[in-house]
């Protein structure tokens, strides 16, 4: 119990009237006690700071190359342009300036900017941020002109001439490559295949770029496999000559393509081959995705153009057909 004051006034007592303006003012802090007040706003720190806490709680999630490249870009491209800026104050305008200061290297602003923006998102989520604020939201890519190489059927023989005569120290050089034409499956699923993954007439990749991922088997890539002796599960299909480690397919290839006279073309090459072949059968784009693997239906859409020229050219010899039976010049 409180005593504030006292009728007969004694000497340093509280007069009534401020007895009352002091219990007021004791209930409006009692009642307050027990309400909810804001939380005290967390300090935004600087972008390099927070570089080094968004690592620590978020790469763990990523992949190892994943973790590699994007630490590399976080290093070398936004902390040395963002990193003295709180990360609340950086604006769509930073974004865009630094946008047209990579305008040369296109390709490593495409490859940065994504992980910005999950960066950006973080500090939404850690209270950094004010909520639906990225900046990099709607920020527009670089656009590149990928090269895209096909091999025509002339040279689908010369390396396959070149492959039947390669004798490279490595056993297991040939029937890998044979399987990239074969399958259209990426060079890291084949150097990485395992026997317990081989389940004819699929693989089953527990892990891949896009995941779990199923690559289906035709005779010729299961004659391969029949080819091979078939080591423990655990055991890589495609060893290292001398360690159990996945081969090094790019060390051999540059020497296999110069005798097929094919310097220009790539390992992935025969991934971009292998769906141009398929689109030549009138196999649908949806299906090609499901072959090679394809997360997302934009991802096959880089070969609409070659079912385009598919389709034209069925449609101009179909015409040449009918313009013959009815005696008209071509």
């Amino acid at each position: 119990m409180v005593t504030l004051g006292c009728a007969d006034m004694a000497a340093g007592a509280l007069s009534a009237p401020a007895a009352r303006a002091a219990a007021r003012s004791l209930l409006i802090k009692a009642t307050l006690a027990d309400l909810p007040t804001a939380p005290a706003k967390r300090r935004v720190p600087l972008f390099a700071d927070y570089a080094e806490e968004f690592w620590q709680d978020y790469s763990p999630h990523w992949k190892p190359a994943t973790q590699r490249s994007s630490r590399s870009r976080i290093d070398q491209l936004l902390v040395p342009r963002f990193g003295d800026l709180p990360v609340d104050m950086i604006e769509r305008g930073d974004i865009n300036r630094w946008r047209d200061s990579m305008a040369e290297r296109g390709g490593s602003f495409n490859r940065a900017i994504p992980i910005m923006s999950v960066m950006m998102q973080y500090a939404e989520k850690l209270g950094y941020r004010a909520k639906n604020t990225n900046p990099c939201r709607g920020v527009s890519r670089f656009k590149r002109d990928l090269p895209e190489r096909y091999l025509s059927a002339d040279e689908y023989r010369r390396l396959g001439r070149v492959l039947a005569e390669h004798d490279g120290g490595n056993p297991f050089v040939v029937p890998a490559l044979l399987m990239l034409v074969y399958t259209g499956a990426r060079v890291s699923e084949i150097a990485t295949l395992r026997w317990r993954y081989v389940q004819p007439p699929r693989l089953q990749l527990p892990d891949s770029k896009t995941g779990p991922k199923t690559i289906y088997l035709n005779p010729q890539a299961i004659a391969v496999l029949d080819g091979l002796e078939r080591r423990a599960d655990g055991l890589l299909v495609f060893p290292a000559i001398r360690r159990e480690a996945p081969i090094n397919l790019g060390q051999y290839w540059d020497r296999i393509r110069r005798k097929a006279a094919l310097p220009d073309v790539r390992l992935h090459d025969l991934r971009h081959s292998f769906a141009s072949v398929a689109i030549a059968q009138h196999i649908p784009l949806a299906t090609i995705g499901k072959l090679l693997g394809h997360a997302l239906p934009e991802a096959t859409a880089r070969y609409a153009h070659l079912a385009d020229e598919v389709i034209a050219e069925s449609a101009d010899r179909i015409c040449s057909n009918l313009a013959s039976a009815m005696g008209i010049a071509a």
